[in-house]
């Protein structure tokens, strides 16, 4: 019987021997009877008592209560800012979570133990074999991956308890971040670089493999490109033999050369070395000339922004064909590089180009 019947049962026995007294003295009982109910009162809480022991026997009440108790209910811990390895060398995740077990009946001769301290152990330990597999670009897809992994209870090795882990939360250092992103930006710049050189490089072959391979697949590409008009293919046949010799940095062949005269309303006259038309800063007969005539027949005129990179890439066109001076010579031309303005005494000077 515990405290509270106890006391209850000693309440009631006092409460009615009051009342047994009260009814007693309003009818007048007779002497011999207050003796008998005395006996009974105290005889009757005694017979309770006795009742009681027998019907739970000889097992102690705090055995008795621990088996009637309620089970034990789990304990948690949390932790913070655990380092975990990651499949990159010097590259961390940052691992929080909180850790939560239950014990398992261990045996009378178990030694005591610190059951925070392995279950952490084991959610940790969990955790690692999962992360030290991952790369650290995807931390939130690895967290998302850790929360399902250590949402169920699994035993420790040492079978003392059970352990799993709620609130999972993985990061990666803020500078491990910031180095990731510039990382990512790089690979995307190159790999935007890398098409955009091969695409260059496909439009170089093209023009010098197939279309300025010789003046007459030059004509071909000219009048598919203006739509069959052969009244204008044939008017810039000179234009395009020019082009074509420029492209593989070779002379005009001989049986062009009386056209190209003619198209330009002069009669033939050899190339000479030293001569300068007076539009153009290189000799007439040069591919820096010839280039030069063809850009401004098709509208490609001086100003205009396409001149100088359709002419650099004809220049690597040429380049290509171990023609370095001849390249050089028309990239100069076109695009020439920047120099420092003088000072107005050199301006002055001869030779100078404000002089």
């Amino acid at each position: 019987m515990t405290t509270a019947r106890k006391t209850t049962t000693f309440f009631l026995t006092v409460l009615s021997g009051l009342l047994l007294s009260i009814v007693g003295l309003t009818q007048r009982w007779p002497a011999w009877v207050w003796p008998l109910l005395a006996v009974l009162l105290l005889a009757g809480p005694a017979a309770v008592f006795r009742i009681a022991a027998m019907r739970r026997g000889t097992v102690p009440v705090t055995f008795e209560e621990q088996f009637t108790a309620a089970p034990v209910e789990r304990t948690e811990h949390r932790v913070s800012k655990v380092v975990l390895p990651s499949m990159w060398a010097d590259y961390d995740f940052v691992f929080s979570a909180t850790v939560r077990w239950c014990l398992l009946d261990a045996p009378a001769s178990a030694p005591v133990l610190n059951p925070a301290g392995l279950a952490v152990d084991t959610v940790l330990k969990r955790a690692r074999a999962i992360t030290e597999q991952r790369e650290p670009v995807r931390a939130s897809l690895v967290e998302q991956e850790l929360s399902g992994a250590l949402a169920r209870m699994a035993p420790e090795p040492t079978g003392h308890l059970q352990a799993m882990a709620e609130n999972v939360h993985l990061v990666l250092g803020q500078q491990d971040q910031e180095r990731l992103d510039k990382l990512a930006e790089v690979r995307k710049d190159e790999e935007v670089w890398v098409h955009q050189r091969k695409y260059e490089q496909s439009r170089r072959r093209y023009l010098g493999e197939d279309v300025l391979k010789d003046t007459g697949s030059a004509v071909v590409w000219w009048l598919a490109r203006n739509d069959e008009h052969v009244e204008r293919t044939v008017s810039d046949l000179a234009l395009l033999a020019q082009l074509t010799s420029a492209a593989n940095d070779t002379e005009v062949p001989e049986r062009l050369k009386d056209l190209i005269s003619q198209q330009a309303g002069e009669p033939p006259m050899p190339d000479f070395p030293g001569t300068e038309p007076p539009a153009a800063p290189q000799p007439r007969g040069t591919a820096t000339t010839h280039l030069s005539d063809f850009l401004d027949s098709i509208g490609f005129t001086h100003g205009d922004v396409r001149r100088p990179m359709l002419a650099a890439q004809i220049a690597g066109l040429i380049k290509e064909q171990n023609r370095h001076e001849t390249a050089e010579d028309i990239q100069h031309h076109f695009d020439p590089p920047a120099s420092i303005a003088p000072d107005d005494h050199d301006a002055s000077a001869p030779g100078s180009p404000l002089a």
